[in-house]
């Protein structure tokens, strides 16, 4: 097999484009994208030009011969899915947009929110002439959870920022950040100022477990403990208590993967990333030895993809919870699985516990959390053939001081904006709430998918805007922008001149860069020149 992808896959698609032999599945358009957990090089038809590796925005596809000991399990994902999903049959939809026959000089389009989602609809709507974007955030920072949510020591998956640094770079781009949409404007004033609003908000809030106890100090959220540890100026000022010798993680997510390799990592290491100072501090004098990652079902139902769980398994990681009647090679992630289950802990080493068939039953404590009774499960499979975890009568309880609730994202209401509570996102057809008001990303579609399954998502939205634009559906402005900004919103050279200065620190300290967590430090920042 000449090339792997590895772990840090996007799923951006911008390898399928790069393929001159169309060997790279499963592509925009095709059966599985955005819902399989990366993409996969044929190794029949891949004739190694590298091609992919230039166009790669995170660094993931490698050559076979280059792979690192604990890179090589990808080799089998790789060549595995081709014997499952051949793709001779397929073709990839066009990731070039066609000509319109609508002209679009003039269209003025809002985004609301300055993540993935916001940044590939951005890039899709300027690929046409004489289109504008001005996107929103309410933080003075842009790339939401690309610079908030992707761990610290994945730095090659922060790398997809350097394809946004691109998208800011194209004429009729503009940034308003630090503004709130329902704060400081509002839909009337986007929808009066534009010929199109986008709302790219994503979902910032978490699931809840709806147990006693979930809000004693030291329960918290791992989305809240991600924010924290990666410099958001919401979270700040957060304290989690790190000083007993277990925490607990509720969920087997990739972010609870995230969570409990953070929590075990060595600070060394993570001192060479671009994790905030404060965190950092904070995990330096941690007595966290171990970390138990809970998930109410089996190994075959665990929600964290393969490439997580390969990058876990070079840690010193076990299982516990392991179904005798279930095959050690029923899937490539149950095979590795496997492989954990079989070994035993290393003494003296901090360690992940993956412990299946455990849910929740109660946070304990009484002015703090000091531990959580959980019960047992077992499986049980229904006539349709899916498969629920159903609760036992033998409960422990797990001492600890530190609960973190990782069991999904939830979107909040858009102001102005219908919403579907049950699943949390705002209904539309192909991203069109009405003419002239479209969504994407997760609060369009749920908290699904990967970076790159954005982009597929806003060239959905914005081919309905476009026709809604050809047909007449959309109603133009009366005049130039009239609403006036915030007197600290940040434009794209402010953003320019905080990453600057973020970077400059960090070349000094030999990071990526170092984070400014005051939001008046990166306001102060905003007004330097970026040469500074």
């Amino acid at each position: 097999m000449p090339y792997v992808v590895t772990r840090s896959c996007c799923a951006d698609a911008s390898c399928v484009l790069a393929c001159p032999v169309n060997c790279i599945h499963p592509a925009p358009g095709e059966p599985g994208f955005g819902q399989t957990e990366m993409l996969y090089v044929d190794p029949r038809t891949c004739v190694d030009c590298g091609a992919c590796t230039t166009a790669c925005p995170v660094d993931a596809l490698k050559p076979h011969t280059k792979l690192t000991e604990g890179e090589l399990p990808f080799l089998e994902p790789n060549r595995a899915y081709y014997d499952t999903s051949p793709h001779a049959d397929r073709t990839p939809m066009a990731l070039v947009p066609p000509q319109r026959r609508a002209e679009t000089t003039g269209l003025r389009v809002a985004v609301v929110g300055a993540g993935p989602a916001g940044l590939f609809a951005a890039d899709e709507l300027l690929r046409h002439p004489g289109v504008s974007v001005t996107v929103y955030d309410r933080l003075p920072t842009p790339y939401g959870l690309a610079r908030a949510g992707v761990a610290p020591d994945h730095q090659d998956t922060k790398q997809v920022t350097e394809l946004f640094r691109a998208i800011e770079g194209q004429p009729g781009f503009s940034y308003r950040l630090n503004t709130r949409i329902g704060h400081d404007l509002h839909h009337a004033d986007l929808v009066r100022d534009h010929h199109a609003v986008v709302y790219a908000v994503g979902a910032a809030t978490d699931r809840r477990l709806g147990i006693e106890g979930e809000d004693l100090p030291g329960s918290a959220s791992a989305t809240d403990f991600v924010a924290w540890y990666n410099g958001h100026p919401d979270h700040d000022g957060a304290a989690h208590p790190l000083d007993a010798e277990r925490a607990v993680v509720v969920g087997n997510g990739n972010v609870a993967l995230d969570v409990a390799r953070i929590l075990t990592a060595d600070p060394d290491v993570l001192a060479r990333t671009d994790i905030s100072d404060r965190a950092l501090a904070a995990l330096r004098a941690s007595r966290v030895r171990e970390v138990v990652v809970l998930g109410r079902r089996g190994p075959a139902e665990a929600a964290f993809t393969l490439p997580e769980l390969i990058a876990l398994a070079a840690l010193d990681v076990l299982v516990e919870g392991w179904p005798q009647d279930l095959p050690a090679d029923a899937t490539p992630k149950t095979a590795v699985l496997a492989e954990l289950a079989a070994r035993t802990p290393v003494p003296g080493r901090r360690r992940i516990v993956l412990r299946f068939l455990t849910g929740p039953a109660r946070i304990e404590g009484d002015d703090r959390v000091t531990g959580l009774t959980v019960v047992r499960t077992e499986l049980r499979r229904a006539d349709d053939g899916t498969v629920r975890a159903v609760p036992t009568d033998a409960t422990e309880t797990i001492e600890t001081s530190l609960v973190l609730r990782a069991v999904g994202y939830r979107a909040e209401p858009v102001p102005d904006l219908p919403f579907d509570a049950e699943t949390g996102t705002v209904p539309h057809e192909r991203g069109r709430v009405e003419p002239g008001v479209y969504v994407t990303g997760w609060i369009k579609r749920g908290p699904t998918g990967f970076i790159g399954t954005n982009k597929s998502c806003a060239q959905e939205t914005v081919t309905t805007l476009l026709d809604d634009l050809e047909t007449g559906r959309l109603t133009a402005p009366a005049g130039p922008p009239v609403t006036t900004a915030r007197p600290d919103a940040v434009d794209l050279d402010g953003w320019r001149a905080i990453d600057a200065a973020e970077r400059a620190e960090g070349r000094a300290q030999g990071r990526p860069r170092v984070k400014l967590l005051d939001r008046e430090d990166l306001l102060a920042a905003a007004r330097r020149p970026a040469s500074v």
